[in-house]
């Protein structure tokens, strides 16, 4: 059996989370990874995942890993750019809307998947970094399009609270905001809500 160190660091390196894959190439057999299963050395987050027994992995670093195309998606993005104050019961991502559904029928983190057309997915797509991992979110811009598209979905606080937020926030880009507006065919909505406070 390799050290246990030299496991604890494959995992730091990859934000906490590995794959059935990336724990044989360090030269583990299934058999030895089901043994650190039984002695309580790691844990399955989900069918080819593992992570530390005893770590706390932040949840977006547990959804960037399982789900690489998956991009974090309106109301989980509204919190991460401090647009609302609630935390959403589950994460809210945009997947593809030919993916598999049951990929995404996992325990931990709740997830609330939103089935997109292929050709959205790539509008808007910006990324942060926790403990070395890549996370996909929507920028701002277009996360203000997603909650004029889904407006029905959100309770009219949150909705208002982010537009205000938005307007105030001196990272806006108000001529992206409009560009990504006729994409989604939302001009007239767009100017409705916003431009009455530019």
């Amino acid at each position: 059996m390799i050290e246990k160190q030299k496991i604890i660091e494959e995992f730091e390196k990859h934000g906490g989370v590995l794959k059935t894959a990336e724990l044989n190439a360090l030269g583990l057999s299934s058999r030895q990874i089901k043994k650190l299963l039984e002695e309580g050395e790691v844990s399955k987050i989900k069918k080819g995942y593992y992570e530390l027994a005893d770590e706390v992995n932040p949840e977006e670093i547990i959804i960037a890993r399982l789900f690489p195309d998956a991009v974090i998606f309106l109301e989980s993005a509204l919190l991460h750019y401090n647009y609302t104050d609630r935390i959403p019961t589950a994460w809210q991502i945009a997947v593809d809307r030919d993916s598999e559904k049951s990929r995404y029928d996992i325990e931990y983190p709740p997830l609330e998947p939103y089935y997109q057309e292929t050709k959205f997915l790539s509008i808007g797509v910006s990324t942060f970094e926790i403990q070395g991992v890549e996370v996909r979110i929507f920028d701002r811009e277009r996360t203000i399009c997603d909650i004029m598209r889904y407006e029905k979905k959100l309770e009219k606080e949150v909705f208002s609270n982010a537009v205000m937020r938005y307007i105030k926030d001196p990272k806006k880009n108000i001529r992206r905001l409009f560009e990504y507006a006729e994409i989604f065919n939302i001009t007239k909505k767009m100017q409705s809500q916003i431009g009455k406070w530019l």
